[in-house]
């Protein structure tokens, strides 16, 4: 007996120790958020207070040490997330994750985003400002590396830690732009229908822009299968453990709009949901400037961001920076390509990449004068039909730094123009308001034509010449409004108006969201900051009501069981809002799906389908489509002596439905609410182990919104029982300049990316309600409620 007693002993001092043991190394882990820290590079002592949120508020006598100090807390919440970053646009993931990542590192490594960092980097002025705190930035980050805790995911994995560059900063950068892209999703696809069905098939799909009718108003050869670029590119992106940009919402407000005569700033950008989100809040004060913004992980300007000046933002512009091109190769000689002066040696470019568990990839690119050649770098293609693609971001002169730089810097509202004149690429409308009154948006982008004629949804000829670039326009040319007498900005990712009779192609959204936003500001001339607020979480679709009706209408059903006749009873009284305690929207969302399926997949096949649903082409189609009762869609082609009608496929569409869900929620159609299909849960990479996802993964939750609505809680269309939500709003603010001092924000799910801060996830249950915090800059406040960590020189 006591044997047992001590043996019992034993075990509960060991466990005992081993639970001393994990808490203490999970302390250790942790950020710290207060005491002292001795920098190396620091001109004199300077001090942050971490607010009850986790953001940084920092104070310097200068600049660089305010840099440095950013550095080092941007690293202490974020490095693994900066780690993951750095490494895309290189193609270094498969020496972290292994072979699995070996088709995402061969894309990326492929594209020339870091040949053209290095060009870009090398006509730097070393002693200009932006230059000079990027500097410091990374500075800070290669100090807490060097010096502090290693965070777990470098444990787990076995990353070893290496300095941070300033080629590092522009591969960052490099990545953003491109996942900002549509055309490698879409111009594939689309030239595959054109081969296959003819142009009378592209009608009902607006490729020519004729179902962009909200717009955003100015004030100023042989058949090929193509499909395997769009697969691939989608999939690389879906699976990508660092989520693209998709879109996103922005309106500034001018005073005579307002309750209080001063302008009011909103932005939701929407990107795709991970754990840990996409923005780092940081709140910097020097004697020079104040600047409170949004940073990107490893970049050192905010993309979005505000001082008591002016405020910025941005959206998707949605225009076609992208072109593919059909080389014709040398019959005689492989590595050369047909020219319009003959033929041209492609450039060859060795890369190495390196497999955590297996032997090293070697890549060997071909470039033509367009660009790399993309048969080289996904799989699927054909290699006898080699298709390059030509970008505008790797073509042009990256001045990136200095653009965001001076965006972060501006003195007044043409100093800020500058900055935004020099980004070539991506295209994003860049969104600004100021204390003075002004409201302005700039389209940016190094814009350019094709001679009439040419279309660039298309797969171009790439021998002759013809289908080249033949102009690039003046920044004077880009959509823009400044002061317009409407005393509103907006963007959707809907199409700008026409600039010299000339509208700009591009992948833009459906009037959807464009459309809410215009019914909400128009009538309205007292907008406050609570009213905005509402505004950023609504979920109502001025355009879904008017889709359900005319499904409705062309339903062709002699009798209806019980549940379909509730169903539609649902449906007509249906306002469009999509708030969790919804029915229709959980009815409507299965109709669109089988819709779409029945309509497009016997065409398309399962896979070119499936890439359908992931383009903007589709969702322009969902209402524009039914208006046509005689396109050619409408008819299954493997239905052979038999032509399917309008009627015929919606009706079929809305039995499917029906039975899905009933098959899946059961039969009380009372039941069937949003919220029990409707989901999200923001993934860490990790998270994917099980063991770990309760860890690293924050969520699951149930949450209000939809696809195209303006709180854009998006989804793919799928039979499946849960619509998985994929991104949204990253972020929300409002500034309202009559407060500056009391504007709002909330992220997703927390500020900090190590799983043991409290800041992890302390954000998402504000924000999946819909609230905000304080986006705090009175220091008085600041003091007396945050934490206070102080850089010492070493």
């Amino acid at each position: 007996m006591k044997i047992i007693k001590k043996s019992l002993l034993v075990l509960v001092v060991v466990i005992l120790l081993l639970a001393i043991a994990l808490i203490s190394y999970i302390f250790y882990l942790k950020p710290k958020y207060e005491g002292e820290v001795l920098l190396k590079d620091l001109n004199k002592e300077t001090t942050v207070y971490f607010d009850d949120y986790g953001i940084p508020h920092i104070y310097a006598d200068n600049p660089k040490d305010a840099m440095l100090a950013l550095g080092y807390v941007h690293a202490q919440d974020r490095l693994w997330q900066m780690e993951l970053m750095r490494r895309i646009a290189p193609g270094k993931l498969s020496a972290i994750f292994g072979s699995v990542a070996i088709d995402n590192d061969m894309f990326f490594a492929g594209l020339g985003i870091e040949e053209a960092s290095a060009k870009a980097i090398a006509t730097l002025d070393k002693n200009s400002p932006s230059y000079q705190l990027t500097m410091a930035y990374l500075d800070g980050i290669n100090q807490y590396m060097d010096e502090e805790v290693t965070p777990i995911e470098f444990q787990l994995l076995g990353v070893k830690k290496e300095k941070f560059t300033i080629k590092d900063v522009y591969n960052i950068f490099g990545y953003m732009s491109f996942s900002f892209a549509m055309a490698q999703k879409s111009d594939p696809l689309m030239t595959d229908i054109r081969n296959k069905y003819g142009m009378e098939y592209l009608k009902d799909l607006g490729i020519d822009g004729a179902f962009n009718s909200v717009k955003i108003k100015n004030s100023k050869s042989k058949p090929e299968e193509y499909a395997a670029i769009s697969k691939s590119v989608a999939a690389l992106l879906n699976k990508s453990p660092i989520p693209p940009f998709i879109g996103s919402n922005s309106w500034v407000i001018g005073g005579k709009k307002t309750k209080s005569g001063k302008v009011l700033f909103a932005n939701d950008p929407h990107i795709g949901f991970s754990q840990p989100g996409t923005w780092y809040e940081a709140h910097i004060v020097t004697p020079e400037f104040e600047l409170y913004g949004c940073y990107l992980a490893g970049t050192p300007f905010p993309l979005l961001a505000h001082n008591r000046d002016y405020a910025y933002g941005l959206t998707m512009f949605e225009n076609d920076d992208i072109d593919l091109y059909q080389e014709e190769n040398n019959s005689a000689n492989a590595n050369q390509y047909k020219t319009p002066t003959g033929f041209a040696d492609y450039t060859i470019i060795k890369k190495i990449i390196k497999v955590k568990d297996t032997s090293d990839c070697v890549l060997n690119v071909k470039v033509s004068r367009h660009g790399p050649i993309m048969n080289d770098l996904i799989k699927g293609l054909n290699s006898k039909n080699p298709v390059a693609m030509s970008w505008i971001y790797t073509q042009q002169p990256i001045k990136i730094l200095d653009a965001v730089y001076t965006l972060s810097h501006a003195k007044n509202i043409t100093d800020f123009q500058r900055g935004v004149k020099l980004i070539a690429a991506p295209g994003l409308n860049i969104m600004y308001g100021d204390a003075k009154g002004n409201v302005a948006w700039w389209a940016t982008g190094k814009l350019y034509k094709h001679k009439e004629g040419v279309n660039s949804n298309f797969i171009l000829n790439g021998a002759s010449g013809n289908d080249d670039i033949q102009e690039f326009l003046d920044f004077s040319k880009n959509p823009s409004a400044m002061n317009p007498d409407w005393n509103y900005v907006y963007s959707a990712n809907n199409q700008p108006e026409a600039v010299d009779g000339f509208l700009y192609p591009g992948y833009y959204l459906p009037e959807d969201r464009a459309k809410r936003i215009i019914n909400l500001l128009d009538p309205k001339s007292d907008w406050d900051k609570e009213a905005v607020s509402k505004m950023l979480t609504d979920n109502t679709s001025p355009v879904s009501p008017i889709v359900a009706a005319e499904l409705i209408h062309n339903l062709a059903l002699k009798k209806l069981t019980k549940n379909e006749g509730k169903a539609l009873e649902y449906l007509k009284n249906w306002s469009g809002r999509n708030d969790v305690t919804d029915i229709a929207p959980t009815i409507y969302n299965k109709w669109i799906y089988f819709y779409l399926k029945n309509t497009f997949e016997d065409e398309l096949g399962a896979d070119g389908f499936e890439q359908f649903l992931s383009t903007h082409i589709m969702k322009q189609a969902i209402a524009k489509l039914l208006e046509n009762e005689k396109s050619l869609w409408w008819d299954n082609v493997t239905t052979k002596g038999k032509k399917e009608t309008r009627s015929q496929i919606v009706s079929q569409s809305f039995k499917q439905a029906i039975g899905s869900l009933e098959k899946q929620l059961g039969n009380t159609v009372e039941k069937w609410s949003w919220s029990t299909v409707h989901n999200v849960e923001f993934k860490h990479p990790l998270g994917k182990v099980a063991a770990l996802r309760k860890i690293f993964n924050v969520g699951p939750f149930a949450v209000s919104g939809s696809n195209e609505v303006i709180n854009n809680q998006m989804f793919h269309y799928t039979n499946d029982k849960e619509y998985t939500v994929t991104g949204g709003p990253s972020t929300r603010i409002i500034i309202d300049f009559s407060d500056v001092e009391n504007s709002w924000s909330i992220l997703p799910t927390g500020q900090s990316g190590n799983p043991f801060s409290k800041h992890y996830n302390d954000q998402a249950k504000l924000y999946n309600e819909g609230k905000f915090r304080k986006m705090k800059m009175n220091k008085e406040e600041i003091v007396k409620t945050g934490t206070k960590l102080v850089f010492k020189a070493k």
